[in-house]
């Protein structure tokens, strides 16, 4: 149960995070608010079902341990790219959103066992 939790809590905190991202970007700043605060929310389920699974379902295991610490380097860029987006100070946005897209494609594939060690 906890793994689809945790696996749809990702895909719905995307989708939630490029939507945010457009509604702040396009100047309606309230709706950007109302679901970046929706988002904060995502992550703390995020947080509680993937270190439920890291501890009860895969006894710490190293990779996860790794993917636990990737996905909340994931967590602190969206926080980081909506806020100074929000405050208009997007100065580094291609190494942003560079690091977010690499981490992004990591995460789900160290997920889902396609990269493992």
């Amino acid at each position: 149960m906890f793994s689809h939790l945790h696996s749809s809590a990702w895909a719905i905190t995307v989708l939630l995070f490029i939507i945010a991202f457009f509604l702040i970007k396009g100047g309606k700043a309230k709706a950007g608010k109302i679901l970046h605060m929706i988002l904060r929310l995502f992550f703390v389920i995020m947080l509680v079902s993937g270190i439920y699974l890291l501890f009860a379902l895969w006894g710490f295991a190293a990779m996860y341990a790794v993917k636990g610490l990737l996905a909340i380097a994931l967590i602190g860029l969206m926080e980081v790219i909506l806020t100074r987006t929000k405050k208009g100070t997007l100065n580094n946005a291609g190494v942003l959103w560079g690091a977010f897209i690499i981490i992004l494609i990591i995460v789900p594939l160290m997920g889902f066992r396609v990269i493992s060690f």
